[in-house]
């Protein structure tokens, strides 16, 4: 059965990509923001946003810097020394925790469509939120709530980009005007508008979710 939010879209939707952070894993900036001010990062609100990243983020998105580089770039911009896992912690404060009614969601889509996730993230990211998914659903990923994953560490790629989005469709074979994007970040949703996909800003801080958007297949 396709879900009644399809209808609005003037073209079948035979795939969709989800965004992860925002989307279906919650996320709040500001935590990691107080967190890095709490450790002596005094400028890092000026430093990281969510809309206007320091290169230095980016490239750790990218897979271009590991870890290592990234706590050393940190101490860098902060002036100061910060042990690695006061940085850890500040970076993945903003990380919070699956809920299970957004997996289930993530479950009923797949089965009248492809499905695929698309993320802006990192290793250190990565490897603290598959640590909290294994503890709340005892999966070691996400791998079969999609057909495949698209980690922009592992891909190079980063949302907004083009390439990012071509990438998918090209390797999955999929056709852009039957494929529906949902983010919560204008910006990637404007991207993906701009190679011919499909797509659809969630807007989370309006309280809008995946859950109400699908809530007829639930």
């Amino acid at each position: 059965m396709q879900p009644k939010f399809f209808s609005q879209f003037n073209s079948p939707i035979r795939s969709v990509i989800f965004d992860l952070g925002g989307v279906i894993l919650p996320i709040d900036y500001q935590l990691t923001l107080n967190k890095f001010e709490d450790i002596g990062f005094e400028n890092f609100q000026q430093t990281f946003t969510q809309a206007a990243q320091n290169q230095t983020f980016d490239l750790l998105d990218k897979g271009l810097i590991d870890p290592a580089a990234f706590r050393n770039e940190i101490r860098r911009l902060a002036a100061k020394e910060i042990p690695d896992t006061d940085i850890d912690a500040a970076w993945n404060a903003m990380l919070l925790d699956f809920i299970p009614s957004r997996l289930r969601v993530l479950e009923q889509v797949k089965r009248c469509c492809n499905t695929y996730l698309l993320s802006n993230t990192n290793e250190i990211h990565y490897d603290v939120y598959i640590k909290q998914l294994f503890a709340k659903t005892g999966l070691e990923s996400l791998s079969q709530f999609f057909n495949k994953e698209y980690y922009s560490h592992l891909i190079h790629l980063r949302k907004p980009d083009a390439a990012s989005f071509e990438l998918i469709l090209r390797e999955n074979n999929l056709t852009a005007s039957e494929t529906l994007f949902i983010d919560d970040t204008l910006q990637h949703v404007q991207g993906a508008q701009r190679v011919g996909l499909k797509a659809y800003h969630l807007k989370v801080n309006e309280g809008e979710s995946i859950e109400a958007l699908f809530a007829d297949i639930l």
